[in-house]
């Protein structure tokens, strides 16, 4: 995997852990930047742990199913990218005692916002990729568009928070068939001349 898709694979999985943090930065009443630290670090550190767990699962089974990897990875990749799309119509939960600053809660929407990583790291061991590294990559985006999420909710309210979702659904989706289409030695001129 280049580091271009690496990097938009960390991206396209942040956007739940970014829209998550937009709307925290909406119900901080008075946000200081520790605040916004505190939530960039869980959501980075559970980010970029996740797919870690994924890979040391997915490694053990890897021998077994090199034949259909690239099948494994457009799968996952597509369905979290479509689930992220399609959740991104439904309509929030009242967020009236939502407290994102609150140990707990922060722990349990990490998790929750990771669970994809979780998934896309069992795809990277029968990729084959630097698991190390990718790790790296995806905790610091992860952290990186967490800190600014606060911030940006802060000051712009609920607008960007779909646009965010289906914009990393979109991004994963793209990946999921980029990989199965390089797999199968399918290019885009293939596709074309296909259609001519």
């Amino acid at each position: 995997m280049s580091l271009f898709t690496l990097v938009l694979t960390a991206f396209g999985l942040a956007m739940d852990a970014f829209a998550v943090s937009i709307t925290s930065g909406i119900v901080i009443n008075h946000l200081q930047i520790k605040n916004a630290l505190k939530i960039g670090l869980f959501f980075g550190f559970f980010q970029g742990f996740m797919p870690l767990i994924g890979w040391l699962a997915g490694i053990k089974f890897s021998d077994y199913i090199v034949q259909f990897d690239h099948w494994v990875a457009f799968i996952v990749l597509g369905f979290i990218g479509i689930k992220m799309i399609y959740e991104s119509f439904k309509e929030d939960e009242e967020k009236s005692d939502f407290n994102p600053l609150n140990n707990k809660v922060l722990f349990f929407l990490a998790i929750a916002t990771s669970i994809d990583a979780l998934a896309v790291g069992v795809s990277f061991a029968f990729l084959k990729v630097s698991i190390l590294y990718s790790v790296i990559v995806i905790g610091v985006i992860t952290f990186l568009t967490s800190f600014l999420g606060v911030y940006i909710g802060k000051k712009s309210g609920e607008l960007l928070k779909r646009k965010a979702e289906i914009t990393g659904g979109i991004i994963l989706t793209l990946i999921g068939t980029k990989i199965l289409l390089e797999h199968l030695n399918i290019t885009v001129a293939t596709i074309f001349n296909f259609f001519k």
